[in-house]
C-alpha cells in the first residue's frame, strides 16, 4: 500500500518535477556528469587518461575518486532532501474544522495588541515541516474546545514571513528544532513559549501533546477567566439595550413651550 501511495504521489507531482529539473543549471550538470562517466568508461578514450591506480588501468575509478563521488552525492542529497520530500512525499494538509485566525507579517502585531483583555495562543509553523503538519490536528482540536472571545488561537507561517521569525526570535533552521513553537500572548506581550530555547539557540526537548499543552499553558484556568469576561460583556450589552427605547415605539412628549392654542369657531371665521 505504501509503495502504491508513493508511486501515485510521484505521478501526481511529475509535471512539477519536470518543471523543476528543466533548468539550465540542472541540464548542464546532468550532461557534464554523463560526459564524465562516458569518457572514463569508453574504450579508446579512457586509456589515454592519467591515473593513480597501481595497475595503471585508467578506465576504472580509484579509491580517491570513489570517495569524492560518495561525498558529493551525500551533500547533494542533504541539500535537496527538503525539496524532494515536498515534491514527492508531501504530507496531507489538515482540512478539518478549526477556530484559528491566520496572521501575516502585517496583521500579527495589530491583532495581538487590539484588545489587552484577550489572550492569544499563536503557533509559529512552516509548511515544509513535517512536525508542524503532524501537530495541526491537535492545535485545531484545542481551538474547538477552548476558543472564546477572551481566549483566541492563531497561526503564522514563518517559513513564508521571515521578518516575523526574526521579530519573535523563532528559528526556522532544522538544526534548531524550534518548529512548531507555541507562544502565549497577554496584553500584546509574550508570556511563555514551548518549546523553550537554551543559550545556544536550540529547542529544549518537549512533546506536543494535547495534555502537555493544557497543563503547561493552564488552558482550563484561562478558559474560565475568559468565560467571565464574556458574561461581563453580555451584561453591559443588555444594560445598553434596556436603556434605549424599543425600536418602533413612539412616546408623545407634551410641548410645554407652546401651549395649546384655542381653535377658532365657525362664527369667528
Amino acid at each position: 500500500m505504501g509503495l502504491i501511495t508513493g508511486v501515485c504521489a510521484f505521478l501526481y507531482h511529475l509535471p512539477q518535477i519536470y518543471k523543476w529539473l528543466l533548468k539550465p543549471y540542472y541540464v548542464t550538470s546532468f550532461f557534464m556528469t554523463v560526459a564524465f562517466l562516458l569518457v572514463r568508461k569508453t574504450p579508446g578514450l579512457c586509456e589515454h587518461l592519467a591515473t593513480q591506480r597501481e595497475d595503471g588501468n585508467s578506465c576504472d575509478f580509484d579509491w580517491r575518486e570513489l570517495e569524492i563521488l560518495m561525498f558529493l552525492s551525500a551533500i547533494v542529497m542533504m541539500k535537496n532532501r527538503r525539496a524532494t520530500l515536498v515534491m514527492t512525499c508531501k504530507p496531507p494538509l489538515y482540512m478539518g474544522p478549526e477556530y484559528i485566525k491566520y496572521f501575516s507579517d502585517k496583521t500579527i502585531d495589530e491583532e495581538l495588541q487590539r484588545d489587552s483583555r484577550v489572550t492569544w495562543i499563536v503557533e509559529f509553523y512552516a509548511n515544509w515541516s513535517s512536525d508542524c503538519q503532524s501537530f495541526a490536528p491537535t492545535f485545531a482540536n484545542l481551538s474547538l474546545k477552548y476558543n472564546c472571545a477572551g481566549l483566541r488561537f492563531g497561526k503564522v507561517d514563518i517559513g513564508r514571513y521571515g521578518e516575523v521569525s526574526q521579530r519573535y526570535m523563532v528559528s526556522t533552521s532544522p538544526l534548531a528544532k524550534q518548529l512548531p513553537s507555541l507562544l502565549l500572548f497577554q496584553g500584546g506581550r509574550e508570556v511563555m513559549r514551548r518549546p523553550m530555547v537554551d543559550s545556544k539557540g536550540r529547542a529544549v526537548s518537549w512533546t506536543f501533546t494535547e495534555e502537555n499543552i493544557i497543563r503547561e499553558f493552564n488552558l482550563n484556568e484561562l478558559f474560565q477567566k475568559s468565560k467571565k469576561l464574556n458574561k461581563g460583556r453580555g451584561v453591559k450589552v443588555e444594560e445598553q439595550d434596556d436603556s434605549q427605547p424599543e425600536e418602533g415605539s413612539s412616546e408623545l412628549h407634551p410641548d410645554t413651550d407652546n401651549p395649546e392654542q384655542p381653535t377658532e369657531s365657525k362664527k369667528d371665521q
